[in-house]
């Protein structure tokens, strides 16, 4: 009976492929320990580092005790506490969009907003390398799905020209993506929305707290008040749990009337809510948080640099291509011996020949911790050649 699934788990071993859980206990927004010993995180999307900023945990705990600890029920069911309403119009602030709805987690923002305003009749028009949710969601949508080459706008205007002009049409893309830490086109793929009358999409999970000013992808290209849907989440740069979707009142509107990964959830507990807010007035109100993230970032890009190691100083994320599934788990290994986290990186997460370490930097590692892992990256690339 169980044959299948065992066959199965021996060839992820058989091919370096095998994933497990390791638990760690943090200690701050850049340490955990785990076996008595301490490690630096690298492999963190915390990049603000707020997961233990007094402010924000002081949020959590006023969300938690005038509201209580957990939520009881959908919120078209049990109703919807102040708390929520003030998230989300903060949210719809940040956004300079008219509306925003707060979902349970990211991905499952993106599989009810997808699958909730595409259907078989839609054509939906997705960047290669979109995050799994993304891909996940135009499937359940049932709509015709074109995937474009990564970032190539001539690419997506060959296909969207060969469709009819009056059909419905979504071009969707991730603003920062994850895996690589490049940045979409966006104001190329929104001029050809317009052009080619297509809703556009932008899952701003990464870009959140890290570009425009921490605002996202569209500030970033001056299209604030443009785009059609904004995505996020709550649960990377602002430290809390969470996702939600921003755009005019119409389809947030419609959003809650169809999304069923909205209907069909329980809502968010309270402390969840009330440190995702917290999160959000920091980002409007203490520039030293992000310039503390940005100067990280050109500091670490100019490091590995440096050693010959490539490297943008664009986003937080950085992609170090390694290739075999065995050498990145060796350099990953050395990487942990030397007390420093860095996951590889495997399909069918990344394309087969394409594994990596991916290292993230947050504005509260120091420059010593930066140097420190340079340094040792640098020498485990170096023993396998």
């Amino acid at each position: 009976m169980y044959k299948f699934f065992k066959d199965q788990l021996n060839h992820k071993i058989n091919n370096h492929n095998l994933r497990t859980l390791k638990e760690y206990c943090p200690i701050e927004a850049v340490r955990v320990k785990r076996d008595d010993k301490e490690y630096l995180m690298m492999a963190s999307n915390n990049y603000l580092g707020l997961t233990f900023d007094p402010r924000v945990i002081e949020g959590a705990v006023k969300g938690a005790q005038q509201y209580g600890t957990g939520s009881g029920g959908s919120r078209l069911v049990s109703g919807t506490f102040p708390l929520f309403t003030e998230l989300e119009n903060e949210l719809a602030k940040f956004k300079n969009t008219e509306k925003a709805l707060v979902f349970n987690t990211g991905y499952m923002a993106n599989v009810g907003t997808i699958s909730a305003i595409a259907d078989k009749n839609t054509i939906i028009f997705s960047d290669a390398l979109n995050h799994a949710s993304i891909i996940d969601g135009c499937r359940l949508s049932k709509a015709t799905i074109k995937a474009y080459s990564h970032c190539e706008v001539e690419e997506l205007k060959f296909l969207i020209k060969q469709v009819d002009r009056s059909a419905r049409k979504l071009i969707v893309t991730d603003g920062v993506f994850s895996m690589d830490g490049d940045i979409a086109p966006l104001d190329k793929l929104y001029e050809l929305s317009r052009e080619y009358n297509a809703l556009l999409m932008v899952d701003d999970a990464h870009a959140t707290g890290t570009i425009g000013n921490g605002h996202g992808t569209a500030p970033y290209f001056g299209l604030e008040k443009e785009i059609d849907i904004q995505l996020g989440t709550l649960s990377k740069s602002l430290g809390s749990v969470g996702g939600y979707v921003a755009a005019n009142s119409t389809i947030v509107d419609y959003l809650v009337n169809t999304s069923r990964s909205f209907i069909f959830s329980t809502a968010l507990s309270p402390a969840d809510i009330g440190a995702a807010l917290a999160a959000l007035q920091i980002i409007d109100s203490d520039a030293s948080v992000l310039e503390r993230l940005q100067d990280n970032v050109g500091y670490m890009s100019d490091r590995l640099n440096a050693m010959g190691i490539y490297a943008t100083s664009d986003t937080p994320i950085f992609p170090i291509l390694i290739g075999k599934n065995e050498d990145t788990l060796a350099v990953s290994n050395y990487l942990y011996e030397a007390g420093i986290i860095g996951t590889a990186i495997r399909p069918p997460t990344v394309p087969v020949g394409e594994s990596r370490i991916r290292l993230t930097v947050t504005a509260a590692h120091s420059k010593e911790q930066i140097d420190y892992v340079c340094q040792t990256l640098h020498t485990a690339i170096k023993e396998l050649s």
